[in-house]
């Protein structure tokens, strides 16, 4: 079965940092594209970072630019996120995915897991 252990969520006040990490199993972790997305209350979801396998890029959306970074260790099957600056805006549940290939808006191709959520919340 394929898992994805998101973990590292936590309540922070703005400016602070947080550093969430996902465990992949189940799958070929370097064959597939992985990634977080995040949901606000309220809101519907998006995507926050992801690396895509094709070409191995890195992606961002525009409001993390510069705050967010993902990296991986593939010896342990793991990605990262580390959020840094973080805003109030930022709270939100924050999901670890794995795919054939995310293209910035859907995931394309036949194949693709969510892990379980965690929550970050940012005060102000």
């Amino acid at each position: 079965d394929v898992q994805l252990q998101a973990s590292g969520g936590g309540l922070v006040k703005a400016g602070e940092s947080l550093r969430l990490s996902c465990v992949a199993s189940g799958f070929t972790f370097v064959d597939y594209a992985i990634g977080w997305f995040r949901r606000a209350p309220g809101k519907g979801r998006e995507a926050v970072s992801w690396i895509n396998r094709r070409d191995g890029s890195y992606h961002y959306r525009d409001s993390v630019k510069g705050r967010f970074f993902i990296s991986e260790d593939i010896a342990k099957n793991t990605v990262y996120l580390q959020m840094n600056s973080l805003k109030p805006e930022d709270t939100a549940v924050y999901y670890c995915a794995a795919g054939d290939h995310y293209d910035g808006r859907q995931w394309i191709g036949d194949e693709d897991w969510w892990g379980q959520g965690t929550l970050v919340t940012v005060s102000s």
